[in-house]
């Protein structure tokens, strides 16, 4: 009896005429199981059932092009997103061994093979995100009923975070000698938070000079992005106004930040320009254009502000995200209950404590 137990449930697995018969039985008694494995390989030799011909699973290569197409439709709204699976794509292709492979023989051996050749060229950060654009496509094939197995990929260890915090004097001096649109593009993401990626698809229309009622500062409108709170409206500093009004004079374009075709600059592009003036300054490597963002939320984090208004401004998928930003002092905590009291009215509404502990509170009837 070929049975053996998978998440919880219990399947068979046998062949009959050279064809691989994989079925779940959706019992978790072994030996119904059994049974049902029995019944089903007796209809088969009586010719009760047939066994429905699958094709071929496709190689990855020859997967590639469906993997690719669907990622544009679903991102058809996140160029870099598309940008990014795409450059993934091409490096899981350069491997022959998994290029050449049938989805379906793709194992976890395979893998490990691929991550032992691509660990010897490139950092652990890299090679996670190239297996991470292996399961995507592996899913979207198990979704599609190519495959019926899903290979375990497991990510690698040791992936730096990049979580530089560039100080006001670094700043001063990139914002001094960065070109534009760089230069811009930097004041924009640490003056605001925003991504990367929101920031090169905000659109002239989604940038209000006028602040709306009852604010006091005009506001940018980000449409959407990387998670479900992305959605927001970010309020403009004085110089982020000024950068702006700025580029809008000279602007023939519908994005802000537009090169020579119209379209949005392109994040590698600015990638390579940001490393230029990053080893001209001579600053370590880890300072990449996501620190502007990362530097914005954590000078909210240093002057108070809680996790949840940082989830908001931020776009955060959840606060448990934001709150790495929040680090309460002794002070903070105290200026926190001297609030509390001053809405209090400072004690002076409050009832007062007896001193002596037998002693007897009088409640005056409500009027």
């Amino acid at each position: 009896m070929a049975v053996y137990k998978r998440g919880g449930v219990w399947w068979y697995r046998f062949k009959f005429d050279g064809t691989l018969v994989r079925q779940s039985t959706k019992q978790g008694n072994k030996r119904t199981a059994e049974q049902i494995e029995a019944a089903q390989k007796t209809q088969l030799a009586k010719g009760e059932v047939g066994i429905e011909k699958k094709a071929k699973a496709p190689t990855l290569r020859a997967f590639a092009g469906r993997f690719a197409a669907e990622i544009e439709v679903r991102c058809a709204e996140k160029p870099r997103t598309i940008g990014f699976y795409r450059e993934k794509l091409q490096r899981l292709l350069e491997y022959p061994r998994l290029a050449n492979a049938r989805l379906d023989h793709i194992s976890e051996e395979l893998i490990a093979d691929y991550v032992q050749h691509r660990s010897t060229k490139v950092a652990p950060a890299t090679v996670n995100r190239q297996l991470a654009t292996l399961r995507r496509a592996l899913r979207l094939a198990y979704t599609w009923r190519i495959i019926d197995r899903l290979p375990r990929i497991e990510m690698l260890q040791g992936e730096r975070n990049r979580e530089f915090v560039v100080s006001p004097e670094q700043e001063g001096l990139y914002l001094e000698i960065a070109p534009q649109p760089l230069r811009d593009l930097a004041l924009l993401l640490v003056d605001t938070g925003m991504r990367v990626g929101e920031a090169l698809a905000l659109e002239w229309p989604d940038v209000h000079f006028e602040a709306a009622p009852g604010a006091r500062a005009g506001y940018l409108h980000i449409r959407g992005g990387k998670s479900k709170n992305a959605r927001r409206n970010l309020s403009m500093t004085a110089r982020v106004r000024a950068t702006l009004s700025k580029r809008a004079s000279a602007a023939s374009t519908l994005y802000v930040f537009a090169g020579a075709a119209g379209r949005p600059y392109v994040g590698t592009y600015l990638d390579r320009v940001h490393k230029r003036v990053r080893d001209t300054l001579k600053l370590p490597k880890d300072f990449v254009l996501h620190s502007f963002r990362h530097t914005m939320l954590t000078r909210l984090g240093e002057t108070g502000t809680d996790a949840f208004t940082i989830m908001k401004i931020a776009g955060h998928s959840s606060v448990t995200v934001s709150e790495k930003y929040v680090h309460p002092t002794p002070e903070t905590m105290e200026k926190a209950f001297e609030r509390l009291e001053a809405l209090h009215g400072g004690g002076t509404n409050m009832g007062t404590v007896p001193e002596s502990p037998n002693a007897t509170v009088v409640v005056s009837p409500l009027v």
